[in-house]
């Protein structure tokens, strides 16, 4: 085959590189060179100052960070615990309940997050389930948002899942909320830790439905930094994109980290 030869490999390496630093690295790399720039007088950022990061790191921006990871947090936990309790009850279906639930929670993910947010405005800007102008109303789009992720991974997971040692526990006298806690629960923990990161990243990042529903004492870091871009602050911007994305990957890292550990349990 073509990869398997020198020259295929090198043309491997040439795409990947035509494709992956014009779309997905270059933009990063002049962000981050934007986050300690004083202008921008040419076609890349030019000067030198730590500055916007203080201003990244203190007052309200460093609110805005705060509140986008309890944001993230929260949301991804009841993502989690929603998305497995429905994983593991459609697991118990027949294959067209089980397409049916599917369906129920990919749908918040087959339309624009904005009509998500739109749609949960309205549900629930009346009593008695009056959440408009609390952050519950965040918490809660980003967790109708996040869910599918989480139900479909463990879904993907028990599809994987070995029967023989549920039956095994079974057989040997333990009650199914035992097997459930202490068999398979356990053996889905390395899903369970790479969906709360996948919920995680994609609650921090989540902008469209939020802009629609954040009172102003709940300001996720997102739109703090459509804010600064939108009043042409771009090198602060750039500095809370940072900010972000370091936040982002470090949590990631972590759950990685936990995820290796469950996986040699």
């Amino acid at each position: 085959m073509l990869v398997h030869s020198r020259k295929g490999r090198w043309a491997t390496w040439a795409v990947f590189f035509l494709l992956f630093l014009p779309l997905f690295a270059l933009p990063l790399l002049v962000v981050l060179a934007a986050s300690f720039a004083t202008n921008w007088s040419s076609a890349l950022p030019s000067g030198f100052t730590t500055g916007h990061y203080t201003a990244a790191t203190r007052g309200a921006s460093l609110q805005a960070l705060t509140t986008s990871l309890v944001t993230a947090v929260t949301a991804s936990l009841l993502a989690l615990v929603v998305g497995t309790w429905a994983a593991l009850a459609a697991h118990a279906l027949k294959k067209r309940g089980r397409r049916v639930l599917d369906a129920l929670f990919m749908l918040p993910v087959a339309v624009p997050s904005v009509v998500v947010g739109l749609a949960i405005l309205v549900a629930f800007s009346q009593p008695p389930m009056l959440l408009n102008g609390t952050r519950w109303i965040v918490v809660l789009a980003h967790t109708v948002l996040v869910t599918a992720f989480a139900h479909q991974s463990v879904s993907a997971a028990l599809a994987r899942l070995d029967p023989a040692y549920e039956q095994a526990a079974a057989s040997l006298g333990a009650r199914p909320s035992y097997v459930l806690w202490r068999v398979r629960l356990p053996l889905l923990l390395p899903s369970l830790t790479a969906a709360a990161g996948l919920c995680f990243a994609l609650s921090m990042g989540e902008l469209s439905a939020t802009m629609m529903l954040y009172p102003p004492d709940w300001t996720p870091l997102p739109v703090q930094i459509y804010a600064a871009s939108d009043r042409g602050a771009l090198f602060t911007g750039s500095a809370l994109a940072v900010v972000l994305m370091t936040t982002t990957v470090l949590v990631l890292f972590a759950v990685s980290r936990i995820r290796t550990k469950a996986s040699y349990r």
